[in-house]
């Protein structure tokens, strides 16, 4: 079996010059796209489009770093701010209107445990999925496996190892679920405090629009 179809069926893989070869499109499209003028939001729109293998709507605020590009699915309206990186040797699936602030890594790929089978060359690649509605904060980590649920919020400088269940706030490490997102969240901006009138009447507006 060729190594890129062992990778593929999330088996241990060897990086071989034709699975490295896969790799050299996504690197000639990330030599553009952290090197654009970065006030060019259409060709940015563009290369993303170009890089990701499934967007609607994504945007991504280079720079930003990725294997192949092709294994990365999103759905609508995704966001990654600065300097992210998505290690996509298997599927990362994320869904719509997700968001990830700065320095957050998604690592699908990894290596054996054991120095000897390491020093094999056999890498692996296993992998991850993102629900809708999601917000990971920054410097935060998903490690290979993870499945995070719809309407999570994943707290800065997290570190995923587990499942996160639906309608959770995550944080530490390793992550755990903190508490419950309830409808009385809404209300609420940052902590305490709530929104003002005018933009409370915006949100509830949205929620009526996409009920």
């Amino acid at each position: 079996m060729k190594n890129t179809e062992r990778r593929d069926q999330q088996m241990p893989y060897i990086s071989d010059e034709e699975v490295m070869n896969q790799q050299k499109p996504c690197r000639r499209i990330l030599q553009q796209l952290n090197t654009v003028d970065r006030s060019d939001f259409d060709k940015i729109g563009t290369l993303v489009k170009e890089l990701l293998g499934k967007s609607d709507g994504a945007f991504i605020n280079p720079p930003f770093y990725c294997d192949y590009g092709f294994n990365i699915e999103t759905g609508k309206n995704f966001f990654a701010n600065y300097n992210c990186t998505i290690l996509d040797v298997a599927k990362v699936k994320i869904g719509d209107y997700c968001q990830l602030a700065p320095n957050v890594a998604i690592y699908t790929a990894g290596h054996p445990l054991h120095p000897v089978a390491r020093n094999s060359m056999y890498e692996y690649g296993i992998e991850v999925t993102i629900g809708d509605n999601v917000w990971i904060g920054g410097n935060s980590v998903i490690l290979p496996g993870v499945h995070i649920g719809d309407n999570v919020v994943i707290g800065a400088g997290s570190v995923v190892t587990k499942d996160i269940p639906d309608w959770s706030v995550a944080a530490g490490n390793p992550a755990k679920v903190v508490r419950r997102i309830t409808e009385d969240d809404m209300k609420y901006y940052y902590k305490d405090r709530e929104f003002d009138e005018e933009a409370w009447a915006a949100v509830q507006k949205f929620a009526e629009e996409h009920k």
